[in-house]
């Protein structure tokens, strides 16, 4: 009989200071991811998301999408693994929540330095929660870029503390301007202000690896099928790039600039080819907040819940 794996060390986890990490890109991955998540998919000549591929004033000034900023930290998994005292099954994670914080206008390329941290760790029994914090820095510049924040489930990791409830929290204060808000979000009562209905493509799996993710999940039919998939399935920050888009298309007139944050939870898989129709809710308080949902069509079931904040102008 197997020997089960060793339980989570939660003060050894928290205690150990992950290093630093730098992520190089060009204007070509800016563009490649923007063909990833669906921009000019149906018309190369949409003026609303041409920019994110192309600029009459070069590539060096084609706007960058928002959520590309996810891709400076991405690979967690890789990282969780050298963390001393955190035992897992790589294949038993689960992405459960995105939250990305802009703080000054994405440059198209260059080097970015990130630094991570273990912000939250809870026993739910069967499995570990876990939230890793990392800021993001133009290298050479102390002026934050960007935080990201990762929430993830580890089945079977569960059961390391006294408490089931035992919640273990970093106790540096986080930069952040704005708390969570609290997922997922349900629909309003009321109609959704504007519906997007958007079809990914069969490979859009195959073109969205591109930009990084190569967990066979999404590509090869054996894993995908050893995992309890009739097919491989579309990443979940794929899905999270098609409604950040739609977004900014209705409610920003083609302005990733004027996005200042993005929160997403994750609620269920998406097979390429499907079609995902993003829900959108205005709610204005001091800055511009936007609820959607995004479901799968061919399914009628929501797949993904989240909110964006908008900034009153564009970043420089």
């Amino acid at each position: 009989m197997e020997e089960s794996m060793p339980h989570i060390d939660p003060e050894t986890v928290l205690a150990y200071q992950m290093p630093k990490g730098k992520y190089n890109y060009t204007e070509r991955d800016v563009v490649l991811y923007a063909l990833g998540v669906g921009a000019c998919k149906d018309n190369a000549c949409d003026l609303s998301e041409l920019d994110y591929v192309y600029s009459e004033d070069g590539q060096h000034a084609v706007k960058v999408l928002p959520t590309f900023g996810i891709l400076f930290s991405f690979n967690l998994v890789e990282r969780l693994l050298t963390i001393p005292g955190m035992n897992f099954h790589p294949s038993m994670l689960l992405h459960g929540e995105q939250y990305i914080e802009i703080y000054k206008k994405l440059p198209t390329s260059g080097e970015v330095v990130y630094e991570s941290r273990i912000s939250q760790l809870h026993d739910k029994e069967k499995a570990a929660v876990l939230e890793v914090e990392t800021l993001c820095r133009e290298s050479g510049s102390e002026e934050l870029l960007c935080l990201n924040r990762s929430t993830v489930f580890l089945r079977g990791a569960g059961g390391f503390s006294k408490s089931k409830t035992e919640l273990f929290s970093y106790d540096k204060r986080s930069p952040s301007l704005r708390p969570l808000v609290k997922l997922p979000i349900l629909p309003p009562k009321s109609v959704a202000a504007l519906t997007h209905e958007d079809q990914t493509q069969p490979n859009q799996a195959l073109l969205y690896r591109l930009s990084g993710d190569y967990n066979p999940l999404h590509s090869d039919p054996e894993i995908a099928r050893i995992a309890g998939f009739p097919r491989p399935i579309l990443h979940g920050l794929c899905t999270l790039g098609y409604a950040v888009r739609a977004i900014i298309k209705h409610f920003c007139h083609g302005d990733p600039a004027l996005v200042q944050s993005i929160q997403g939870r994750f609620m269920l898989h998406v097979f390429p080819g499907e079609t995902l129709v993003t829900q959108m809710w205005r709610q204005e308080d001091n800055v511009e907040r936007i609820n959607f949902l995004c479901s799968v069509k061919e399914r009628s079931r929501p797949v993904l819940s989240g909110v964006v904040f908008l900034n009153a102008s564009p970043r420089l």
